[in-house]
């Protein structure tokens, strides 16, 4: 049984990764059995397909995430998958299902309260991704060896008695281009919001968890499992919140297992 501050109505997670080593599955282990939760929302990028096309990478934790998903599935939680970029290959199977999980290209959420919010990944609302595909798989062949100059930074900064500290999570928001890129992304997909007559937006894509308005929509960013360890829930009252696990389990005394899995190169969108 879940803690009583771990219910939730609904769970929306995405950008996970799996088949990279950036990949923070036992985080995301610990939270599906720690938290309680009626259905479940894979917001896209939940395999890696670009990465495991280039190399095969599939640890046990890997595999006991999907085994973990499906369980949950075939004991009665709702589980919609709604496939990202990293796993467009899943989009052939719209409209089916894989054992108990629906396959959808989005979805519409209501919440508790009434409110009704499209669910995508958000791919389609990147300019890059849409003008000009060869720049994304140059963009994420960058953005790994970034993350892996990362690792090496942040053993350094354990040696001195430092915690983690994100240098592409810093540079994403320091660097003009990549503020540009994050507003215009967040606009797009809210108009989109607005263009469909819903509430508001739940998406994924860019790693960066948010929940901001622009104007009457409401626009939330599940983040990732890669840097930040975050998931949205939505509450018994229909209240929408962003949970950060990597603090969570910090707070349980996890702080071992953390540095771990700190060494090891991070993945991005």
């Amino acid at each position: 049984m879940a803690p009583a501050n771990h219910k939730y109505r609904t769970v929306f997670i995405s950008d996970i990764h799996l088949g990279t080593r950036g990949c923070q599955a036992e985080l995301l282990l610990d939270f599906i059995r720690t938290a309680e939760f009626d259905t479940l929302y894979l917001v896209g990028d939940i395999i890696d397909g670009w990465k495991l096309r280039n190399g095969w990478y599939w640890p046990q934790a890997h595999n006991d995430v999907v085994q973990k998903i499906l369980r949950l599935a075939r004991k009665g939680v709702e589980v919609i998958y709604v496939p990202g970029n990293h796993d467009e290959a899943a989009r052939d199977f719209i409209g089916h299902r894989f054992g108990d999980v629906q396959v959808a290209r989005d979805a519409i959420h209501v919440t508790a309260d009434g409110r009704r919010f499209l669910v995508t990944h958000g791919d389609e609302f990147d300019g890059v991704l849409r003008h000009a595909r060869w720049l994304a798989f140059v963009g994420d062949w960058s953005y790994r060896t970034l993350l892996t100059l990362n690792t090496v930074f942040n053993r350094a900064r354990r040696r001195l008695g430092f915690g983690y500290w994100s240098l592409s999570a810093y540079l994403k928001l320091r660097v003009k281009n990549a503020v540009q890129f994050i507003e215009d992304y967040e606009s797009a997909v809210a108009e989109e919001a607005r263009r469909r007559g819903v509430d508001g937006v739940i998406c994924g894509h860019i790693h960066k968890a948010e929940i901001r308005r622009f104007g009457d929509i409401l626009y939330i960013n599940d983040g990732d499992w890669v840097e930040s360890c975050t998931a949205v829930a939505e509450r018994e009252d229909g209240e929408l919140i962003i949970l950060d696990w990597s603090r969570e389990f910090r707070q349980r005394g996890g702080v071992t297992a953390v540095h771990r899995l700190e060494s090891e190169p991070r993945f991005a969108a």
